[in-house]
């Protein structure tokens, strides 16, 4: 494992346990260059999972590896300054990413991956559903927002 501190090629396992959820292996490592210590995560990995990602202005298709960090860094920062704790987060990125390794499809269209971040967010806190949806619809004036808003305070009254 290359040290992220030096580049250093080698690293010593200090300590391995499962995460809470048991769905990766958490790994403290110590590098042989500079001594520094950080931490790894080991997942499980089914299949090379494609994302199908739409060229807005009417290009082809690109299609890139999925990678289940850009979801995470997606709902931590919706759920920022949120009262959400990361073991939640977590579990919702976990399991978004077992709905799409159950799929069974070797390519995902990024568009089902946000509509399932956004069923997610919508069940964990509806503040972080409206952000996720703001950037996700590009909510382009303050009326987007309301319309949405609206349809959120709508749904939790029935």
């Amino acid at each position: 494992m290359r040290c992220p501190f030096c580049a250093h090629d080698n690293s010593q396992v200090k300590d391995s346990r499962p995460t809470e959820d048991n769905t990766a292996i958490r790994r403290r490592r110590q590098c042989e260059g500079c001594g520094a210590r950080f931490t790894t995560f080991e997942r499980v990995q089914l299949r090379e999972i494609m994302v199908i990602k739409a060229n807005p202005s009417g290009g082809p298709e690109r299609r890139e590896p999925f990678e289940r960090g850009k979801i995470e860094q997606s709902v931590t920062l919706a759920c920022r300054k949120r009262n959400v704790s990361q073991e939640r987060i977590d579990q919702l990125v976990s399991g978004i990413q077992r709905q799409i390794e159950t799929l069974g499809e070797s390519e995902v269209p990024s568009k089902a991956i946000g509509e399932m971040v956004m069923e997610g967010l919508r069940q964990l806190d509806s503040v972080a559903y409206i952000r996720f949806a703001s950037v996700y619809r590009d909510f382009s004036e303050a009326r987007d927002f309301e319309e949405f808003a609206s349809t959120v305070r709508d749904a939790g009254q029935s």
